[in-house]
């Protein structure tokens, strides 16, 4: 049930606290916007349709609110979301934010993506990345994915580095042995994994091992790409678009979309005690992993991003963790016969 309260807390221009992204200068708020889905459709994971003026719209209401940093890659919608955040800087008035992309996922003229860290497919992504953006320099570049070629693109990216093409150069969707290969090359600035209520398998060791190494860790899909919002419903999740990959997502179906949708109401529980919506809670709850620097949350239309921007100011209490993630808070202590 959303409140007049929530309303006005969602809009309001925050003074985000910013945490230090690894070994990099780059100090960045909780909350980023992602930019996966305004690449739009006509590609294998794209989101559906999407109008561009909603994607700059949004991207302007983020930066409005405070948010320091956009997270896209090369092989959003071809190209396209790389374009429309350059677009959007340029009519954007106010202090420039960080620009972080990825590579490693080259396509050809038929569309058909595939994954190369060779170091000629990587430095002519970059060099094409540099052009869509319209900058002189990536402040973040990642490895989108680890591949054989993981030695080889690592150099690459460093070698990208030395050149002062990128400032800082990260990995996303590696696992603890490929950062220890890469880190045997050259540091890691940051790890971007999937991270939220529905996937936490990087508690383990992913998670841990990044705090070890001092590495900046920002997460992605924290809302489990739109699942935890509290707008999706059976009924949307069915009549999503050929279009939209999520309608070939496994947790957008049957057995695992019931178990997520009562995942959705204690998320509304909780955000309801806060005046917040259930996706902002489940950015918050994201956001609660000491090793997590950031969240990249992705919106679609400046409405969308001031139900999420909040998330950043939201202190959830151990008990609210406890009834998010389903767990009884009450354990009663076992009574040994003398």
């Amino acid at each position: 049930m959303k409140t007049g309260n929530m309303k006005t807390k969602s809009i309001i221009k925050s003074d985000m606290k910013t945490k230090r992204l690894g070994n990099s200068d780059l100090s960045i708020t909780p909350v980023g916007f992602g930019a996966w889905a305004i690449g739009g459709s006509g590609w294998e994971h794209g989101w559906g349709d999407q109008d561009d003026k909603a994607s700059v719209a949004a991207i302007h209401r983020a930066l409005e609110l405070g948010v320091n940093w956009i997270d896209t890659a090369a092989v959003y919608g071809l190209g396209h979301s790389e374009e429309i955040v350059a677009f959007a800087l340029r009519t954007w008035p106010g202090p420039r934010p960080y620009v972080f992309t990825k590579c490693g996922q080259p396509w050809d003229e038929q569309g058909y993506i595939h994954r190369s860290l060779a170091t000629d497919s990587i430095r002519r992504e970059c060099e094409a990345s540099l052009r869509r953006l319209n900058v002189d320099v990536i402040d973040l570049y990642q490895i989108h994915w680890p591949t054989e070629d993981l030695e080889e693109g690592w150099t690459a990216m460093a070698q990208l580095q030395k050149e002062g093409k990128v400032r800082w150069i990260g990995v996303s969707n590696f696992n603890v042995e490929e950062m220890r290969r890469a880190q045997a090359i050259a540091p890691i600035t940051s790890l971007q994994p999937p991270y939220s209520l529905i996937r936490r398998e990087v508690e383990q060791d992913i998670l841990p091992y990044s705090r070890s190494e001092g590495l900046g860790v920002i997460v992605y899909s924290p809302m489990a790409s739109g699942l935890l919002t509290g707008v999706m419903t059976r009924e949307r999740a069915a009549s999503l678009p050929a279009s939209d990959w999520r309608s070939r997502d496994v947790e957008f179906h049957e057995p695992r979309l019931s178990k997520n949708l009562a995942l959705v109401e204690r998320l509304r529980e909780v955000g309801q005690r806060h005046g917040s919506p259930p996706g902002q809670v489940a950015i918050a709850w994201a956001l609660q992993n000491p090793a997590v620097t950031g969240a990249i949350v992705g919106a679609r239309s400046a409405r969308q991003v001031e139900g999420n921007v909040g998330a950043a100011e939201l202190d959830l209490t151990d008990e609210e963790i406890a009834v998010i993630e389903g767990r009884n808070t009450y354990e009663p202590e076992l009574v040994m016969a003398a």
